[in-house]
């Protein structure tokens, strides 16, 4: 085997080894080395720092992310030129390469590069159960930062829904109305009735979307 080819395979191996809970680098970097770890899934980068998630457990976390895009299913069905995903990958800036448990974004021509969605989506949705703290807190800042016009975060552990709507610059937290809607800024007609989410009754939060 020829000695330069050696070298690469041992450089590799050395360099995929860093992908590790906790390590510090920026995104360049951690998507060159998670590119090489194909087993490995939900990895995030985070304000400069990894971040591989626990099991995701099925009542709580699981069923909550079902919810939230067959909500978003319903809202993008008569709406071809919007897209809605569970957890992909997000070339955010060069600290931060998430994956958001969900998103919603208006689709264009330079939206994906590599098939990986490249800037900000006009909302996502996180999941908060083990990742709370990350989420209400490092996610919250860079996903601010790179104007995310509005965030989710559904505290599971917690019962609770925060909705952030980007105004100035800055998040703000939105309360439901009266009646526990909130409806989206970003994207008219998407309702979300707040107490039928935590309750899961589906068909409530499915029919407070308002049709195209």
């Amino acid at each position: 085997m020829p000695v330069h080819y050696t070298r690469r395979m041992a450089t590799l191996v050395r360099d995929v080894g860093r992908l590790e809970n906790g390590a510090v680098m920026g995104r360049d970097e951690f998507h060159r080395l998670y590119t090489f770890r194909p087993e490995l899934h939900r990895v995030e980068l985070v304000e400069g720092v990894v971040y591989m998630p626990s099991p995701i457990i099925v009542e709580g976390h699981a069923d909550a992310q079902a919810l939230v895009l067959e909500w978003l299913a319903a809202y993008t069905l008569p709406r071809p030129e919007l897209r809605h995903t569970g957890p992909g990958t997000v070339l955010l800036d060069d600290q931060n390469e998430p994956e958001p448990d969900a998103m919603l974004f208006r689709m264009r021509e330079d939206r994906l590069q590599d098939g990986y969605l490249k800037g900000a989506p006009e909302l996502i949705v996180e999941i908060a159960n083990t990742s709370a703290s990350r989420d209400v807190h490092q996610k919250k800042a860079a996903y601010e930062r790179n104007a995310v016009g509005e965030y989710i975060v559904w505290r599971v552990a917690d019962g609770a829904i925060d909705w952030f709507r980007l105004e100035l610059g800055s998040y703000l937290l939105i309360a439901p109305r009266e009646d526990g809607i909130i409806e989206s800024a970003q994207f008219p007609g998407l309702r979300l009735n707040v107490g039928a989410a935590l309750a899961m009754d589906r068909a409530t939060v499915v029919g407070a979307v308002r049709p195209g």
